[in-house]
C-alpha cells in the first residue's frame, strides 16, 4: 500500500493516526472522491478479490468500484495507519434470498475506544462510520437505523436511498467473498449483471445512475433525469463522476434498450391494476 498515494487519491492531507477523528475523515473522503460503480461487469472486464489491483484499480487508473474493492481498499488503508480492522460477512436481501445472500456485501468493523462499521462501499449508504450500538442516527438529512436481532445487526438505511443489509459480527478474510464476487457478476439473475449502476456521495446529497436514469438526492428532495444518448452518458461519467473510461459509451445500446423494457413492464402492470398509464 502506498498510502501516501491513497490520501491523495481521496484529498486528504491531514494527518493521520489510529483514532476516530481520522477515521471519520478518511471514511467521507473516500465516499466524497471515489465512486461507487459496477461498469467493468458490462465492458466484460473480471472483477478480482486482490489487493494489489484494487489499488491499481481506485487510486493508480482513477476508477471506482464495488464493495469488495471499495472496502478491501480502506481496511488496506486503514491497517497502514495503525487501525483494527475486521472484515465482515454482510447480506442483502435476504428475505429474498434466503442464506444465498450472505457475504454478497463486504462491511468493515473498526475495533477503536469502541467498535465502529464502516462501509465505503455501499453506494449510497452512510457517509460517516457508525458506531456498533443499536440507535436511530442523523447525518444531514439522512437518517439510518441499527439494530441487533438474534445474533445479527440489521442496517436500514434512509428511505431516499432504499434497502439495508445485515451482518454478523464473525471475522472474515477476503478469499471467503470468492463464491460472491464470481456470483454476482456472471450470473445473469445478478442485478449487478441486469444493470449499471454509479453512485456518489457529494457536498449536498446523493447522485445515482441506474441505467439511464440519474436520481439526485438531496434534502430539498428527490429529482430525476433521464438520459437520452451515448454520449450524454459518457460525459456525465466523466463530468460528475469523475470517470473517464475508454469505450464506456459502447454500453449505452445495451443500457437503452434495458430501459425501454423496463418501461414497457411499468406500462403494462399499470395497465393491469387500473392506474393511468404515464
Amino acid at each position: 500500500m502506498q498510502l501516501a498515494a491513497y490520501l491523495e487519491r481521496i484529498g486528504h492531507s491531514g494527518a493521520v493516526r489510529p483514532d476516530f477523528a481520522t477515521l471519520r475523515a478518511i471514511h467521507r473522503a473516500h465516499l466524497l472522491t471515489i465512486p461507487y460503480e459496477n461498469l467493468d461487469i458490462h465492458l466484460g472486464r473480471p472483477l478480482v478479490l486482490d489487493q494489489a489491483r484494487f489499488f491499481e484499480k481506485l487510486v493508480v487508473e482513477r476508477r471506482g468500484g464495488w464493495c469488495f474493492e471499495m472496502n478491501g481498499l480502506l481496511a488496506w488503508a486503514l491497517r497502514e495507519i495503525g487501525f483494527r480492522v475486521e472484515l465482515l460477512a454482510g447480506a442483502v436481501g435476504r428475505a429474498a434470498r434466503g442464506d444465498g445472500a450472505e457475504g454478497n456485501h463486504l462491511v468493515l468493523l473498526v475495533e477503536l475506544e469502541r467498535p465502529y462499521l464502516a462501509d465505503v462501499g455501499f453506494g449510497n449508504g452512510f457517509l460517516e462510520p457508525l458506531p456498533l450500538a443499536a440507535g436511530v442516527y442523523h447525518q444531514g438529512f439522512l437518517t439510518y437505523q441499527l439494530e441487533g436481532a438474534d445474533g445479527r445487526w440489521v442496517f436500514t438505511n434512509d428511505p431516499c436511498c432504499g434497502p439495508g443489509f445485515d451482518l454478523t459480527l464473525t471475522s472474515r478474510r477476503l478469499t471467503d467473498f470468492a463464491g460472491q464476487c464470481d456470483a454476482l457478476q456472471t450470473e445473469p439473475t445478478s442485478g449487478f449483471v441486469r444493470t449499471t449502476v454509479c453512485h456518489r456521495f457529494t457536498p449536498d446529497g446523493i447522485m445515482s445512475l441506474r441505467g439511464a436514469v440519474l436520481r439526485m438526492v438531496r434534502a430539498v428532495g428527490v429529482t430525476t433525469h433521464t438520459l437520452s444518448n451515448a454520449v450524454e452518458f459518457a460525459e456525465l461519467l466523466e463530468r460528475q463522476f469523475d470517470l473517464n473510461i475508454p469505450h464506456v459509451a459502447t454500453l449505452w445500446p445495451a443500457i437503452w434498450q434495458r430501459h425501454q423494457s423496463w418501461l414497457a413492464e411499468q406500462e403494462t402492470h399499470e395497465r393491469t391494476q387500473g392506474l393511468p398509464v404515464h
